[in-house]
């Protein structure tokens, strides 16, 4: 009998990192997630340590390495490690020193509002580059975060003109650090994530000059455009040491990997910090006209075709239980929402707007902010609760008539994965607010699995696609109320989103 073959993943997210580790057949054998701190220095600002991230992952790595030799098994049975991360969330460094200029902007961060202003107003329009590059000005992306930092930060401006400046997203200073750091770390990023960043153009799957010159960013500063499955360099330290990094992929993307969403039109949505909505658009980039984003969704292999996405962003799902349990104290673990949820049969005409910094598609409204209305002295924290978990579903809803929109066709089922679909209430509430199929796979660490995918398909773990098939049935949640009740329902919704309007001058 063959030796089984492992494969390791770096999971680093807005919230927490982890290590996952999977046999051949897809299944997790061991794991270690750390949470970390998240740094508000403003309203509407929100940063990480980016060696806080890095010390996470070490973490998350030692333990798991720790559990696996626990089970029986040897390191060296572990043939790659692959990469997934947040997005968008922008780093900076020096490349003379290894060291960070200044904290990570998170995906998230609303201080760049100013800048897409001026961005827009120099340009002519919010979706100048879009044809280009699949985005419109948003803070969202990091592009925009980068010119933020230029403008504002002396140390930062100082090391680019100096060409002392290195930036990248999580994926690229994961990479770095775990390749040797100023010892001859690699500086590169894949596809997915550089498709986040307003600067690498679509078609060509390269950093565009014509962007470049019009932000004012120097090219030296930028990494490598790499695939999501190649060797990028080996581990030079810890307990995988030697082992090779052989998979990137953006968290959303990775998903889409995971989810096995390999066929034009098939999507899923993923509920994490934020909900994102990603619809496979085969080989050729499809350029919205409903408000969505198109993304490179993956290119497993240097010599792989790109295959694309188009993209619903929403910005807060499950940060809006996390604000419940933080902030108000109403809850002291997210799993607390299901049960108050679940208390009530409806929110007794309560809808919460989640939008903490703006919102996303298919809106493109960084003037809005979060908003609870319709509350009586009947309301109580069951209906505000269960009003939370409705305002995911909702905001998805959203995007996906966006999609169907866009499509010319209504999609007829949605995957979903993430940790809010552990839910039932969470999932079965989508499927009646979409009036369509809701699958759960049985596996729901899809993330992590994307990545893995990516890195053991380069190393020859699995040959192909089709040698990696789900084994358990999913779980199906079925529409249960009529369509008059949802239509009625979702115009209250969009009541509601238009309260939470025109809040920041």
């Amino acid at each position: 009998m063959a030796p089984k073959k492992f494969v390791g993943a770096i999971d680093q997210g807005t919230s927490s990192s982890r290590f996952m580790i999977f046999d051949d057949q897809g299944a997790i054998v061991a794991m270690h997630q750390e949470e970390f701190a998240q740094i508000y220095p403003k309203a509407g600002w929100c940063e990480h340590d980016p060696e806080v991230i890095m010390a996470s992952v070490t973490q998350c790595v030692t333990e798991a390495a720790k559990k696996f030799k626990a089970l029986g098994h040897e390191l060296s049975e572990i043939k790659a490690i692959g990469i997934t991360n947040q997005r968008e969330t922008t780093v900076v460094w020096d490349k003379t020193t290894g060291k960070p200029l200044h904290h990570a902007i998170v995906w998230l961060d609303g201080r760049t509002n100013g800048t897409v202003k001026q961005l827009v107003e120099k340009s002519g329009s919010v979706t100048h580059w879009q044809e280009k590059c699949g985005l419109p000005f948003s803070t969202y992306f990091s592009g925009v975060k980068l010119r933020w930092l230029l403008d504002n930060d002396e140390a930062v401006k100082k090391a680019h003109d100096e060409d002392r400046l290195a930036f990248g997203t999580v994926d690229s200073w994961l990479i770095y650090n775990l390749t040797g750091g100023v010892k001859g770390g690699k500086h590169v990023s894949d596809v997915t994530n550089a498709s986040r960043t307003m600067f690498m153009n679509l078609h060509t799957l390269q950093w565009d000059d014509e962007i470049l010159s019009f932000f004012g960013v120097k090219k030296n500063v930028l990494p490598e455009i790499v695939s999501s499955a190649e060797v990028y360099g080996n581990v030079v330290d810890g307990p995988f040491a030697g082992v090779p990094l052989a998979g990137c992929l953006g968290d959303q993307q990775a998903a889409v990997v995971g989810q096995r969403c390999f066929n034009p039109g098939e999507v899923k949505n993923t509920y994490g910090t934020g909900c994102f909505m990603l619809f496979n658009t085969g080989s050729k980039p499809v350029i919205s006209t409903h408000g969505l984003l198109t993304t490179v969704g993956y290119k497993l292999g240097k010599d792989a075709e790109a295959i694309y996405a188009l993209e619903g962003s929403v910005a807060i799902a499950g940060a809006a239980i996390k604000w419940l349990r933080d902030n108000l104290k109403m809850i002291k673990s997210a799993a607390e929402v299901n049960e108050l949820a679940s208390a009530v049969e409806d929110t007794g005409g309560v809808y919460f707007v989640p939008a903490f910094s703006g919102l996303f598609a298919p809106h493109w409204r960084d003037d809005a902010r979060g908003c609870i209305v319709g509350l009586t002295q009947y309301a109580t924290r069951e209906h505000i609760a269960r009003a939370t978990l409705e305002a995911v579903c909702f905001q998805s809803k959203e995007v996906l008539d966006a999609m169907n929109a866009d499509a010319g066709t209504d999609l007829a089922v949605l995957k979903v994965d993430g940790g809010m679909t552990a839910s039932d209430l969470g999932m079965q509430i989508q499927a009646d607010l979409l009036g369509i199929d809701v699958e759960r796979p049985a596996m729901s660490e899809t993330t992590a699995l994307g990545a893995a995918l990516a890195a053991g398909l380069t190393v020859g773990v699995w040959k192909d696609l089709d040698n990696f098939k789900a084994s358990a049935k999913p779980d199906i949640f079925k529409p249960t109320i009529e369509t008059a009740n949802r239509a009625e329902r979702y115009g209250q919704w969009k009541k509601a989103v238009e309260r939470s309007l025109n809040w920041v001058e």
